[in-house]
């Protein structure tokens, strides 16, 4: 009778099917405009690198994802935790840190994205850059992360909602744009980009090359994500590297096919200098013109991407208390900074986003347009990004060097030496890619805006991930006071 009434608890259970699963961590992961900022920095030779990364590191990444989500599936913290449970809690709260700081730079971008959108919304078209200054659009874009901020306990459920909306919205834009492109080809649209053969896509591996990878990690990493949501699968052994493999394959469509789309519409050999901050509105309007549609379809993806965008920031800015929570927290975090208001908010944490969004906004407003602030951005992004994303491969080389302590329902090659080789590969091809990202790409070396957006990037990683070591010392000062007292 026992054992009756169980199944019939287990089958009344609501699980999460593998397939939703990948759909909801590929909306959180890669947008429709991230195949603008690669496609501008590499051209069409960057076919060959989403192809390459495929294969030598989407695929193990997502792959050791579900090692490491099924191995720590009780684990409520996330890759902290995984990194706690295989090494020890000073690693683990580095990895909370750094994957809560590297969102600020990335509140702040997309805050600007919010902008850029209403923009093409009210204007309908690209005279953003010559109606406002630099220090306006700063202004603005603080305006709005701190109208966010006060207003999270009013919009967080409800945009968290519109993300998945919005994310679902993006990615049918994102498919409707590849289908559209490739009707216009077939019904006599010619391509923009010519040469169009074989060589147009040779990659030249040049230290610019290079530096412009980590922006391709920064699009295609997060897999981690998912990993909260393996509670919530009936099968979570056999289902969950099939979500891992299907948000691969929903990536390279996106990446490989949108790239080539690109291309139909524009020279890959003479692009925009404001491609990345316009170049998904320019493509829009540019097929709704060659479909006989005006302006809709551009008019209809800024509309989807303000949505997204808002969404995204609600959800990224209370992202920012996780760090400020739980056993880690409580070591080496001051107690003023987990201190929270009567709504359970760490009001400090919001208070500490703020600063640094305005210590990022300051230093912008030392560039000279807004497309350089955008793009200047982007590339933060592309250093910050893929160091905390490092932080995955360090856990999956620890569990398998250490894996008679650890047990998992899946194992990422069975082969201990090629999991740590594999392993330490994504590793150290990551840590690569993310210093090389400090080198300026919108620059030419040895030039005063090379040599003044490098110094920018030295100051914002320094400043950003050197708050760290300061938290654990202040906890350490107040632990003293508070034994004094006694």
């Amino acid at each position: 009778m026992k054992e009756k009434n169980m199944n019939e608890l287990e089958s009344k259970k609501h699980y999460m099917r593998w397939q939703v699963i990948a759909l909801l961590d590929f909306v959180t992961i890669i947008s429709f405009e991230n195949i603008f900022y690669p496609f501008q920095n590499q051209g069409l030779s960057v076919v060959i690198s989403w192809i390459f990364l495929l294969f030598a590191y989407v695929i193990p990444y997502e792959l050791i994802v579900s090692q490491m989500g099924l191995t720590f599936q009780t684990q409520s913290g996330g890759l902290a935790s995984w990194v706690r449970r295989s090494s020890n809690d000073t690693l683990g709260y580095w990895t909370s840190w750094m994957y809560w700081i590297q969102s600020v730079p990335y509140i702040v971008d997309v805050s600007n994205s919010v902008i850029v959108s209403f923009s093409w919304m009210i204007l309908g078209d690209n005279s953003l850059g010559s109606r406002m200054s630099t220090f306006q659009f700063g202004l603005l874009t603080f305006g709005i992360i701190l109208a966010f901020i006060l207003l999270e306990n009013v919009f967080k459920n409800s945009l968290e909602i519109l993300s998945l909306i919005g994310g679902g919205a993006m990615f049918i834009m994102s498919a409707l744009f590849i289908l559209l492109a490739g009707y216009a080809v077939m019904h006599g649209t010619h391509m923009a980009t010519q040469p169009f053969n074989f060589h147009a896509f040779m990659p030249n591996f040049s230290l610019k090359y290079f530096s412009t990878t980590g922006l391709l990690i920064f699009a295609m990493s997060g897999a981690e994500l998912a990993a909260p949501y393996l509670v919530q699968m009936r099968d979570p052994k056999h289902e969950f590297p099939k979500a891992m493999w299907l948000l691969a394959i929903m990536t390279a469509i996106l990446t490989v096919l949108g790239t080539l789309s690109l291309a139909v519409f524009f020279d890959a050999n003479n692009i925009p200098h404001d491609f990345k901050m316009n170049g998904p509105y320019y493509a829009f309007q540019m097929l709704g013109q060659e479909m006989g549609l005006g302006k809709i379809l551009m008019y209809l993806f800024a509309v989807v991407q303000a949505i997204f965008m808002m969404a995204q920031l609600a959800v990224l800015l209370d992202a920012s208390s996780r760090v400020f929570a739980g056993d880690v927290a409580d070591r080496f975090m001051p107690h003023w900074m987990t201190k929270k208001n009567k709504n359970g908010r760490p009001i400090h944490s919001y208070l500490m986003t703020t600063g640094l969004s305005l210590f990022l906004l300051l230093l912008t407003g030392t560039l000279p347009n807004i497309n350089t602030i955008y793009n200047w951005l982007l590339n933060i992004n592309g250093i910050i990004s893929p160091y905390k994303t490092c932080w995955v491969f360090f856990a999956f080389v620890a569990v398998r060097w250490q894996q008679n302590k650890f047990q998992s329902d899946y194992i990422f090659i069975k082969n201990r030496i090629g999991a740590l080789l594999v392993g330490g590969w994504c590793l150290a091809f990551t840590f690569i890619c993310a210093t090389l990202g400090f080198i300026p790409q919108e620059a030419d070396f040895g030039t005063k805006s090379f040599n003044h957006q490098l110094l920018l990037n030295i100051i914002t990683v320094f400043v950003l991930f050197g708050l760290g070591f300061f938290m654990p010392m202040l906890r350490k000062r107040e632990l003293r006071k508070q034994e004094l007292r006694k």
